[in-house]
């Protein structure tokens, strides 16, 4: 156990320090295309087959980190180590998350916050104000804290480096397929599922850690307005952002020229500033 800490804090610590690195193509996209190549292949609008794309995508690359974990316990301690940790950091996104919501903060013209927004979000971006796109950073700032950076390192520090392979594998899954329309709404139930499971405890974890770093009582505030989202996870950290800004997040927003209703979180200041972004990246 010592040793996964070891090997936790160091990928943490480099990806801090270098980011993504320049692969000609990223392992995650590497898995993304897997997923696609077995969707194509199994596509119905069925559960079962959803089941079965989520089953041998986890197996394959389940399997691979697993050889990989067999093969790095071969080595002498201190290179096993250093190796596990550089391969675990690909799949940490911290650096790259901080570095495209500050540079949000420091564009100069409103039509350049917009486009860059338009890259993290999948709302409708070209009638944002400023404070809109202040906004929309900061609560994608603050969900994937958890599904880039918080869950990663948490089911690193579990099981090592299959851990954080098969997390982001779910994860991806998840974004691929895992939407509520008329041709996911059956085949990707099961990724959606199993994305809200994983999910389940690092999603309040890092609401908790948001809500200890910005000093807030009470630490479990952020349950209140929190669950309020469609998501079971994704309102928490949102909410403690907000609450630690001292901001409201979140209310109607549109999507592909229509209007989606969606609950507030946090009772503070409806007007969002550059200010409160760079806040939230401090925190």
């Amino acid at each position: 156990m010592l040793e996964r800490v070891v090997i936790t804090i160091l990928a943490y610590l480099i990806d801090a320090k270098f980011g993504e690195f320049g692969f000609r193509k990223h392992p995650v996209a590497v898995i993304g295309d897997l997923i696609a190549f077995l969707e194509k292949l199994l596509y119905k609008p069925s559960v079962f087959r959803g089941a079965l794309l989520v089953f041998f995508t986890l197996f394959i690359i389940g399997g691979i980190a697993i050889v990989f974990q067999i093969y790095l316990d071969l080595l002498p301690e201190p290179l096993r180590i250093v190796l596990t940790a550089f391969l675990a950091s690909i799949f940490i996104a911290h650096k790259m998350l901080r570095d495209e919501v500050k540079k949000i903060a420091e564009l100069e013209s409103l039509e350049e916050k917009r486009a860059a927004i338009s890259m993290l979000v999948s709302r409708d971006t070209k009638e944002m104000s400023e404070s809109d796109v202040y906004k929309a950073a900061i609560e994608t700032y603050a969900e994937n804290l958890s599904d880039g950076v918080v869950a990663p390192l948490f089911y690193l520090l579990l099981f090592g480096l299959p851990g954080i392979v098969i997390y982001k594998t779910i994860n991806t899954l998840d974004s691929m397929v895992g939407y509520k329309n008329k041709r996911y709404e059956k085949f990707g139930k099961v990724a959606a599922r199993l994305d809200d499971i994983v999910n389940y405890i690092p999603a309040r974890l890092t609401a908790l850690l948001i809500m200890w770093r910005a000093k807030k009582r009470p630490l479990l505030g952020f349950f209140k307005d929190g669950k309020k989202h469609e998501s079971p996870n994704a309102g928490l950290p949102i909410t403690a952002m907000a609450l630690a800004l001292g901001v409201k997040l979140g209310g109607d927003t549109s999507y592909f020229g229509k209007i989606k209703k969606k609950a507030h979180f946090g009772n503070g200041k409806e007007e969002i500033i550059k200010e409160d972004v760079l806040k939230a990246l401090q925190i």
